[in-house]
């Protein structure tokens, strides 16, 4: 499934390609990519509920500011996220790239990749999608695209 995020990010959203209103459009698209059906439609379904994430009202921690709590994972979050990945997710919130709202959207678009281990590439790409979904992220996502692209400098001794 997570494949088939990227195709779409990469090929639609991120390179700023019209995307295809009819889903079957899409679905077919996808499916001449070599995708599955079923993982076409948990893409989506993904996709679909990240979009939900910031309209919904019913989803409580979203309405929720407590602006200086602290994120205690649980164990299955710590199983699922290698501490560099945490580490990732707090570097990225004291930055000012996330914050404690798109850090729980993050968090709940993670958990629903059914992966059980989450590498910090695709920690990186989860986080950039979020981005590129919630309104007035814009420097937010510009940001979080250049700790994804920039190669880090060489070292000077």
């Amino acid at each position: 499934m997570f494949d088939i995020l990227m195709y779409l990010f990469e090929n639609y959203i991120h390179s700023e390609a019209e995307i295809f209103v009819e889903q079957n459009e899409l679905t077919d698209e996808l499916l001449r990519a070599g995708f599955n059906k079923p993982e076409i439609f948990k893409a989506l379904d993904w996709l679909e509920q990240l979009a939900d994430l910031q309209h919904s009202d019913e989803v409580p921690y979203l309405n929720a500011y407590p602006h200086h709590a602290v994120r205690i994972f649980t164990d299955s979050e710590c199983q699922m996220l290698s501490t560099e990945c945490r580490g990732f997710l707090m570097f990225v919130e004291q930055i000012g790239v996330i914050n404690n709202v798109t850090r729980e959207m993050v968090m709940d678009r993670l958990s629903a990749l059914d992966k059980s281990y989450i590498g910090l590439d695709d920690l990186k790409w989860v986080v950039l999608m979020v981005l590129f979904n919630v309104p007035g992220s814009e420097l937010a996502y510009s940001q979080m695209e250049d700790l994804i692209f920039d190669e880090p400098a060489e070292v000077l001794h």
